[in-house]
């Protein structure tokens, strides 16, 4: 089965446990404020490849994400392709690799659900604490990432919850508290990690003709970040 990529990245550190292979799929329905990638939104762009031969190219790094990493697929949006990812991360089961997902929970339908049997890790971008401010800053719903979240709950499967901290939009202490709370709820959740923005993308934006509603928003300091990560309970640090 042939699927798009945006890029690959053989040496992920930030993408799950020990060293990783990423492989960053082409495809978003969401229009998250915050968005680093916004070219890979376009569903028929990036390059496409057979799973196969995705499979070789990353087992080409194998001795370096072996024993405590293995890969992660992210995006874009991994479900817009689920069922080549399925492809995918059957494949790799088969020569014994970790697999993780990075998403945003945003669809569910059997091919995801096919894909949740072959997946070891899901870091789950648990974005805001409210369905008003999901539609507004992602034009998503929380409605639907919750009900993924259940899934995972039903299933056991190892899950990491992820938000991105944006001044005036997601840094205040109950929106950080309300999220610790969602995971004491569901016993699958077993960290969690706040992202400083950053507004690097800037540039890919202006490349593309697209206004970066954050252009002029600061990255969070150390010391809001510290204070923030408190407020999480221990055993999500």
């Amino acid at each position: 089965m042939k699927g798009r990529i945006h890029s690959f990245q053989s040496l992920g550190t930030v993408d799950g446990p020990g060293v990783r292979a990423v492989v960053f799929m082409q495809g978003c329905p969401l229009r998250c404020i915050c968005c680093h990638n916004p070219d890979t939104w376009d569903v028929a762009g990036g390059e496409e490849i057979e799973s196969e031969k995705l499979v070789e190219k990353i087992l080409r790094f194998r001795n370096y994400f072996a024993g405590k990493g293995g890969v992660t697929v992210s995006g874009g949006e991994p479900f817009l392709q689920s069922a080549f990812v399925c492809e995918l991360f059957e494949k790799l089961k088969v020569h014994g690799i970790h697999t993780a997902l990075d998403t945003s929970g945003c669809l569910w339908n059997e091919d995801v659900e096919r894909l949740l049997a072959f997946t070891d890790l899901v870091m789950l971008d648990h974005k805001y604490p409210t369905e008003e401010e999901y539609r507004l800053y992602t034009k998503g719903s929380l409605e639907t990432t919750e009900k993924f979240l259940g899934e995972l709950e039903k299933r056991g499967i190892p899950t990491w919850f992820r938000r991105v901290i944006i001044p005036g939009k997601s840094d205040s202490p109950a929106s950080v508290a309300s999220l610790n709370e969602v995971a004491r709820r569901h016993t699958c959740v077993e960290k969690i990690e706040l992202l400083p923005f950053r507004n690097f993308c800037v540039e890919k934006y202006q490349a593309l003709g697209i206004p970066f509603p954050l252009a002029e928003t600061p990255t969070p300091d150390k010391e809001t970040m510290a204070s923030l990560e408190a407020l999480l309970d221990e055993k999500y640090r």
